[in-house]
C-alpha cells in the first residue's frame, strides 16, 4: 500500500510538471493521501484551539477595559466554534476507515474520493483561520459615546417624593428649565445623579450631560466646555478661545435633543456664554439645575418649575444611617435596646441631612459595645461653643475627622487651600504632601493609595470621573476650613478674584497661605512671617513682581508655587533654606538668582515652559537633593556638553530637559542614570542636527513626550524598531523643521504602539505621512502649515509607484508577482465566501485637525474608520474630497468643521453621501 501511494505521489508530481491542471493533481493527492491529510487536520484543529484560547483571553481583557469586541473577531470566533463542534466529517472518515480504504469493493472508491476532497478543503479552511487569528491587530474596539453616562451610586433612601416631582415636571412639555434648590448636603447632587441614570435607555434624547458648575466666585467656562466636548465625543483643542469653542459647541448641541443637568449653580450666568442653547417646546430639550438658593434658580429661568429639597424623615434617616454600619455594629444594635437608643440619638442629631448621616455613620461603622456607642454620642454632642446652622453640622461631622490619623488629617486640611470650584490633580497633591513632609520621599504610593482612598472612604474627598483628580464637596470644604481655623492657622483667599494681597499684619501668624487663582498685580510688602510653611500664588497671570525683601523672614517656607504668573525675576531668596518645592513653570522668568544654590533642601524644581529663561548660573547641578527637575520646553536649553553636568544629582528620578546641540544629546543618551530619569525631552534650535534616530533613545526607557522644534537642517527622522522592545513614547511634536523631508518607519510600527498624539507644524518639505496609518494607538492627529503636504496618506497606487522607484528590474518584477498572488488569493476567498481579513488602519484615531495646508489634495483614500469622531479643516483650499464614499462610512463621526466655502467645493461620489455627511457639518 505504501508503495502504491508513493508511486501515486510521483505520478502527481509528473502530472504537474507536464502541464496537467493543478485541480486534477490536487484531487489525486486528496484521494491517495487521505490518512496523512486527516492527521494534518487533527493537528491543525489543535493549533486552532490554541489560537482560539489566546483570542478569548484578549477579548476578556478588552471587555474588562469596557471596550467592545471587533466584529471581525466575533465572526472569526463563531466560525472557529462551528468547525471545532462539527463532527460530521469525523463520522464520515471513521465510517470509511471501518470499511477499509482499499478493499475489493469498488463502491468505496467514490466515497473515498468525496471524503478526501472534504478533508483537504477543511484543512485549508482551518489553516486560513489560524493565520487570520494570528494577524488580528486589535481584538477590541472603542464603543461609541453613550447618550447617558451612568454614574455608580450607593443605595439611597427617602428620595422617592423628590424624584416623583422631578419626573412630573420633566414630562411636562411646557417646562423646559427646572430648578432644584436646598441647603448644602441635602441630596441635590444625588437626585440629579439618580435622574441621570434613570434616563439610560431612553430614546427620547440624543445626549444627557451632567455638569458640575460650582461657580461660587468665578465661572469655570473652560471646565464646563470640556465636559460638554467630551460627552459629545468631540476633540478638545487647547488653542481655541472660549468664544470660538462656545460657537462650535452651540451649533453641535442645537442639532440634538439634549438634557443638561447643571449641579451646584451658585450664581446666575448666561447659558449662551458656555455654549448651551436655550431649550424650548419646539426642540424638546431640557435643562435641570441644582442650587442652594431659590433666587438663583429663578434668575436662570426656572421660576415656573421649582422643587425644594426636603430633609430626610426619621425612618429614611435611620435606614440611611443603618445601611452604612458593619454587620457587627448592626447586630449590636439589634441585640441591645440601650445601644439602639444611642444610635437613634446620633441619627437624630444629624437632623435628616444626608451628608451628615453618611459621614457620621461610616465613622461609626465598626462600633460594637455600649461603651463605644456612648463615647461616640459624647464626642458628637460635646458643645465646645454654642453654634448653630452649618456649624452645628460641622460639629456632628467632626467625629469622623477625629478618627483619622494625624498624617491623614493634615492631608485633608491641605485640600482646603484650593479654590471652591476646582478639582485637584492627585499627582500635584502628592507632590505637595511629600514636600511638606507628610509622606516620606520614597513612599509616594502611600499618598496615591492609602491617604486618598482613606479620605474617600470617610466621605471627605470625592474622585472625579476621570480618576486623575479629586475634589471636596462644598460643605466638606467649609467644614475643613472651620477645622483649620481651630487647629491650624490658614489664610485662604483662593479663587476669589482678589486684586491685592492681605494686609501685612495678616501674614504674621498663618502656617499656610493660599492666594491662588486670583487677579493680584504685584506684591510689594516685606512681611514678617517666620511661621509660614506654604505659599501658593499660582494662576495669578497678572502678578508681575515681588518686593525685594519679600522672602526675608520666610525661614521655614517649604512649598512655594509661582506657576502661571507674570514673575520675571525672583527677589533675594537666601532665607529660603528650608524650601523643598518650587514651581516656576509657565512664567516669563529671565534668570535664576546667582545664589540660588543656597536652596540646598530643594527636592522639586519645575522650570518647564519658561519661554524667557536665559541663565541658571549652573545652579541646578548644585541642588544635590533634587528628585524632580523639569526644564522641558524651556528657553534655557543645554548647548554645551559641559553644561550637562547633572551627574551630581544622584537622587534624581524625573528629568524634563531641553537640548540645543547634537553633542549634548549624544552624551545624554550615554549617561545611564540621566537617560533613565528622562520623561520629557525637547530638541530645540539644534543648528547642525541633520538626522534623529528615535530608537537610539532606548536608554530613556521612561520617555513619554518628545518635542522637536526649530532645527533648520534636520532632514530625516528615523523611527525603526531594529533595537527591539516597545517605546513608552505617548506624545510626539515636530515643529518648524523646514528641511525635514523624510520620516522612515518600518513596515510594522509596533515599536510606537503607545503613541497617542502626533502634531506636525511648519514642516514644509513633507509631502505625506503614510506611516501614521500603522500607529495602532494614535488618537489625535494635528497637521498645520506644511506647504509641501499633498496627501496625509497617499493612495495605494501612488504609494506603490513611489515604492517601485529605485528598484531594479528584477526587484520590480518580483514585487508585481507578489501583488498578483495576493490579489488572486483574496479573489479566490471572496469567490468561495471565505473571510478576507484586511489590515486595519487608524484603529483608535478619534480626531483629525488640519490647518493652513495650501497644497493638500487628500487626507487618504476612503475607508471604514473605526473610531474617528471629528474632522476639522481650516485654510486648505485644495482639499476637495473627504475619505468617505457610498461603501466607506465614518461610523462614529460626530462633527466636520470647516468654512461654508470649503464645504461647497467638496466633491462626492453621490448625492446620498453628501446628504449623509451634511448632518455632521458645522461651519466655522
Amino acid at each position: 500500500m505504501t508503495d502504491i501511494i508513493g508511486a501515486v505521489g510521483q505520478t502527481c508530481e509528473c502530472m504537474n510538471s507536464c502541464g496537467v491542471p493543478a485541480a486534477v493533481g490536487a484531487e489525486f493527492h486528496s484521494f491517495f493521501s487521505i490518512e496523512d491529510n486527516w492527521s494534518s487536520l487533527k493537528d491543525a484543529k489543535e493549533d486552532l484551539q490554541v489560537v482560539q484560547t489566546t483570542i478569548n483571553c484578549k477579548v476578556a481583557v478588552e471587555i474588562d477595559k469596557s471596550r467592545g469586541v471587533n466584529p471581525q473577531v466575533q465572526l472569526w470566533l463563531s466560525r472557529v466554534e462551528e468547525i471545532i463542534n462539527d463532527k460530521t466529517l469525523e463520522e464520515e472518515y471513521n465510517k470509511l476507515a471501518r470499511c477499509g480504504f482499499f478493499c475489493s469493493c469498488t463502491p468505496n472508491f467514490p466515497r473515498r474520493r468525496k471524503v478526501g476532497k472534504k478533508i483537504t478543503k477543511y484543512l485549508g479552511h482551518v489553516n486560513d483561520l489560524i493565520d487570520n487569528g494570528k494577524n488580528f491587530a486589535d481584538v477590541g474596539v472603542d464603543l461609541p459615546v453613550d447618550p447617558v453616562d451612568s454614574i455608580p451610586i450607593a443605595k439611597t433612601f427617602g428620595m422617592e417624593t423628590m424624584l416623583e416631582q422631578l419626573n412630573k415636571y420633566f414630562e411636562d412639555k411646557e417646562r423646559c428649565i427646572i430648578g432644584v434648590w436646598g441647603q448644602g448636603g441635602v441630596g441635590k447632587t444625588t437626585l440629579l445623579t439618580i435622574f441621570n441614570n434613570q434616563l439610560n435607555g431612553s430614546k427620547d434624547f440624543h445626549v444627557v450631560i451632567l455638569i458640575d458648575v460650582s461657580n461660587s466666585e468665578m465661572l469655570d467656562v473652560r471646565a464646563m466646555q470640556r465636559t460638554i466636548t467630551d460627552r459629545l465625543g468631540l476633540p478638545w483643542v487647547d488653542t481655541e478661545t472660549e468664544d470660538t469653542r462656545a460657537r462650535l459647541l452651540m451649533k453641535a448641541l442645537a442639532r440634538k435633543r439634549f438634557v443638561i443637568l447643571l449641579d451646584d449653580v451658585r450664581k446666575e450666568f448666561h447659558l449662551e456664554d458656555i455654549c448651551i442653547p436655550l431649550p424650548d417646546t419646539v426642540n424638546g430639550s431640557k435643562i435641570i439645575m441644582a442650587s442652594r438658593e431659590q433666587d438663583v434658580c429663578i434668575e436662570m429661568g426656572a421660576q415656573q418649575s421649582l422643587i425644594k429639597m426636603q430633609l430626610l424623615g426619621a425612618q429614611a434617616s435611620w435606614n440611611l444611617f443603618f445601611s452604612n454600619l458593619s454587620t457587627d455594629a448592626r447586630r449590636s444594635i439589634e441585640s441591645s435596646y440601650s445601644i439602639k437608643r444611642q444610635a437613634e440619638a446620633i441619627t437624630k442629631s444629624c437632623q435628616g441631612l444626608p451628608l451628615a448621616l453618611n459621614v457620621t455613620s461610616r465613622a461609626m461603622a465598626g462600633l460594637k459595645s455600649l461603651n463605644d456607642w456612648r463615647d461616640a454620642m459624647s464626642a458628637i454632642s460635646t458643645d465646645l461653643i454654642e453654634i448653630g446652622g452649618v456649624e452645628e453640622i460641622f460639629q456632628r461631622m467632626k467625629y469622623s475627622y477625629d478618627k483619622l490619623d494625624s498624617t491623614t488629617k493634615k492631608c485633608f486640611l491641605y485640600c482646603t487651600l484650593f479654590p471652591e470650584y476646582s478639582s485637584i490633580r492627585k499627582e500635584q497633591l502628592v507632590d505637595y504632601w511629600i514636600a511638606e513632609g507628610f509622606i516620606p520621599q520614597n513612599q509616594r504610593w502611600k499618598g496615591n493609595v492609602m491617604i486618598i482612598n482613606k479620605l474617600k472612604s470617610a466621605c471627605l474627598l470625592q474622585e472625579t470621573n476621570s480618576g486623575q483628580k479629586v475634589r471636596l464637596h462644598n460643605i466638606i470644604r467649609h467644614f475643613g476650613q472651620w477645622l483649620a481655623n481651630q487647629e491650624s492657622n490658614f489664610l485662604v483667599q483662593s479663587g476669589q478674584k482678589v486684586e491685592s494681597v492681605p494686609e501685612i499684619e495678616q501674614w504674621n501668624g498663618p502656617q499656610r497661605i493660599s492666594l491662588m487663582s486670583n487677579d493680584i498685580k504685584n506684591i510689594s510688602l516685606s512681611p514678617n512671617c517666620t511661621n509660614l510653611e506654604t505659599l501658593l500664588l499660582q494662576n495669578n497671570p497678572n502678578l508681575k513682581s515681588l518686593g525685594p525683601k519679600f522672602f526675608k523672614s520666610m525661614i521655614n517656607l517649604r512649598v512655594l508655587d509661582l506657576s502661571n504668573t507674570g514673575i520675571k525675576e525672583l527677589p533675594e531668596c537666601d532665607a529660603l533654606c528650608q524650601l523643598h518645592y518650587l514651581n516656576l513653570s509657565q512664567t516669563p522668568i529671565i534668570k535664576l538668582p546667582k545664589k540660588f544654590w543656597v536652596l540646598k533642601e530643594l527636592r522639586y524644581l519645575d522650570l518647564s515652559l519658561t519661554d524667557s529663561l536665559e541663565e541658571t548660573y549652573d545652579n541646578c547641578s548644585k541642588l544635590l537633593k533634587l528628585r524632580i527637575l523639569n526644564l522641558f520646553r524651556s528657553h534655557y536649553g543645554i548647548r554645551e556638553i559641559s553644561n550637562l553636568n547633572l551627574d551630581t544629582l544622584k537622587e534624581l528620578n524625573f528629568l524634563g530637559i531641553t537640548i540645543c546641540t547634537e553633542d549634548v544629546l549624544k552624551k545624554l543618551k550615554k549617561t545611564d542614570p540621566l537617560a533613565k530619569s528622562t520623561y520629557r525631552l525637547s530638541l530645540t534650535n539644534c543648528p547642525r542636527m541633520r538626522s534623529v534616530h528615535v530608537t537610539d533613545f532606548n536608554q530613556m526607557e521612561h520617555l513619554q513626550e518628545l518635542y522637536i522644534e526649530s532645527c533648520p537642517k534636520l532632514s530625516e527622522l528615523v523611527m525603526d524598531q531594529d533595537k527591539g522592545g516597545v517605546s513608552n513614547l505617548e506624545v510626539l511634536t515636530l515643529r518648524e523643521l523646514p528641511s525635514l523631508d523624510n520620516i522612515l518607519v518600518q513596515s510594522s510600527a509596533h515599536y510606537f504602539r503607545r503613541l497617542r498624539e502626533l502634531t506636525i507644524y511648519e514642516c514644509h518639505k513633507l509631502q505625506n505621512i503614510n506611516w501614521v496609518a500603522r500607529l495602532e494607538s494614535l488618537e489625535k492627529l494635528v497637521v498645520s502649515s506644511c506647504n509641501g503636504m499633498v496627501h496625509i496618506i497617499e493612495n495605494y497606487q501612488g504609494a506603490m509607484q513611489n515604492k517601485r522607484n529605485g528598484l531594479s528590474e528584477e526587484e520590480e518584477i518580483q514585487m508585481l508577482i507578489e501583488e498578483a498572488c495576493q490579489i488572486n488569493i483574496s479573489e479566490n476567498k471572496k469567490a468561495t465566501g471565505e473571510e478576507v481579513v484586511e489590515n486595519i488602519e487608524f484603529p483608535k484615531l478619534r480626531s483629525i485637525l488640519l490647518f493652513d495646508l495650501q497644497n493638500l489634495e487628500s487626507i487618504c483614500s476612503p475607508r471604514n474608520f473605526q473610531s474617528l469622531e471629528s474632522v476639522r479643516v481650516q485654510e486648505c483650499p485644495s482639499l476637495v474630497r473627504l475619505p468617505v464614499s457610498r461603501n466607506h462610512k465614518i461610523i462614529n463621526l460626530r462633527q466636520i468643521c470647516g468654512s461654508s466655502e470649503w464645504w461647497n467645493r467638496l466633491e462626492w461620489d453621490g448625492k446620498e453621501t453628501r446628504r449623509d455627511m451634511e448632518n455632521y457639518f458645522i461651519a466655522i
